[in-house]
């Protein structure tokens, strides 16, 4: 079937939490939007729906190459975002903003939500027979969009999961102690999981990683870290923040009392340290270890600058490109979906709106140990490729002890000692 020719103007739009990456996104619907005769212009809502619906909008189309370039490579969204999550009502006055402006395109960046919403605007335009093209572009940290292999943004995400683990072990290892990390996650443990990828030696941390796939028990935590300390005097933990018990209500709700809701309703799980020094106060009573230590890596994650991965840089672009070809030659309405092929390359796909809007996908039972706190091989194997190059590394001293003398006989002291060597 032929492709339509639809001729008018292309609206970008940027929602949900900033990532590394996605101007990277942004800049290449940007730049692919030119090379069309058929996009009069390109218009960019400025924080996101509600952009849209106060007519808050910019045009792209003079901004020069150069800038836009620049721009790719700098963390957050540059048009602004929003955590608005519009009802039928709300998308029906989106819609007649972009009727005014003869908006015929329309291209925008975000998670499950974001599709939700793409997936209204193209069912209310199909109602009022307005051609407008709608494609959802896939962005999330949480890695929690069905169809994708990964999303654009969790990459650099977990590079910077993973190297502030690394950071928190060789901490631990010199001092000893017990270190809880709560990392952002609601229902799906991708990102707490990437806590692995720094382990080098055996004796490495994270020693115990908690997600949100497996029901989290107080006393079970409590026996993990228990044997963890007795074998190496000292733990790292990585917690997800959507940890949960048994009937699904989130941990910090049972230890905090915690009711507070977010734009969307759920229980707010960010913003404060509350869940990590809780865990750590059931440390120091059901273990009787003083030494315990609690981190929130909170908004860290999403946007750290200089800890940015190049295969999500370059794959945030292509589906960025992906998503005004999939616009221009098609006929069909959708969401961007990034495939794997091989040990690591990726294509994309146009997947059914309906398909990904406000769904989430959680990690498959292969990349979670059968005791439901740490992760397999399966799970490095898929995230190595990509972190992209140039991971740091950490070294030990190989040093061999100095006989004792004034204390013969009394063993070296400490697991946390250099390591004699093995001849």
């Amino acid at each position: 079937m032929p492709y339509e020719k639809i001729k008018g103007k292309l609206l970008v739009a940027q929602g949900g939490g900033p990532t590394a990456v996605i101007n990277q996104s942004l800049v290449g619907v940007v730049l692919e939007a030119r090379k069309f005769n058929r996009v009069d212009l390109v218009y960019g809502a400025v924080h996101g729906v509600r952009g849209i619906v106060n007519e808050d909008l910019v045009n792209l189309s003079s901004e020069t190459s150069h800038n836009l370039e620049m721009v790719a490579n700098t963390p957050s969204s540059a048009l602004g975002t929003t955590r608005d999550k519009p009802d039928l009502k709300y998308c029906q006055q989106m819609l007649r903003v972009m009727q005014a402006h003869d908006i015929r395109y329309f291209l925008y960046i975000g998670g499950n939500d974001s599709a939700d919403t793409t997936r209204i605007i193209s069912e209310e335009a199909k109602k009022e027979g307005y051609q407008l093209r709608c494609i959802h572009i896939p962005k999330t940290i949480d890695n929690d969009l069905m169809f994708n292999d990964h999303c654009p943004g969790y990459p650099s995400a977990a590079r910077y999961v993973s190297q502030a683990f690394v950071g928190l072990n060789r901490d631990s290892w010199a001092l000893g102690g017990t270190v809880i990390a709560v990392v952002m996650g609601r229902h799906a443990g991708f990102l707490t999981a990437a806590a692995a990828m720094g382990k080098k030696f055996p004796d490495d941390g994270p020693h115990l990683i908690y997600m949100p796939e497996r029901t989290f028990d107080l006393d079970m935590f409590a026996q993990d870290v228990r044997r963890v300390y007795e074998k190496y005097d000292r733990c790292v933990v990585a917690v997800s923040e959507g940890i949960h018990d048994a009937s699904g209500q989130p941990i910090i709700t049972q230890l905090t009392k915690n009711s507070d809701r977010d734009a969307h309703g759920n229980v707010q799980l960010s913003g404060s340290g509350a869940l990590g020094d809780c865990l750590a106060q059931v440390l120091k009573e059901k273990v009787g270890i003083q030494r315990v230590r609690a981190d929130t890596l909170g908004y860290m994650q999403r946007s750290f600058v200089g800890c940015v991965s190049d295969v999500d840089q370059r794959e945030a672009r292509e589906v960025g490109e992906k998503a005004v070809q999939f616009a221009m030659w098609g006929n069909s309405d959708g969401s961007v979906a990034i495939k794997r092929i091989g040990f690591y390359m990726c294509d994309y796909d146009l997947i059914p709106l309906d398909q990904v809007a406000a769904k989430t996908r959680t990690m498959p039972d292969e990349f979670i140990t059968p005791a439901g706190n740490d992760v397999t091989d399966a799970f490095r194997m898929y995230l190595r490729p990509l972190l992209g190059s140039k991971m740091p590394d950490a070294y030990r001293l190989r040093a061999p002890f100095i006989p004792k003398i004034l204390n013969e006989g009394v063993p070296f002291s400490a697991e946390r000692q250099p390591q004699l060597p093995q001849w």
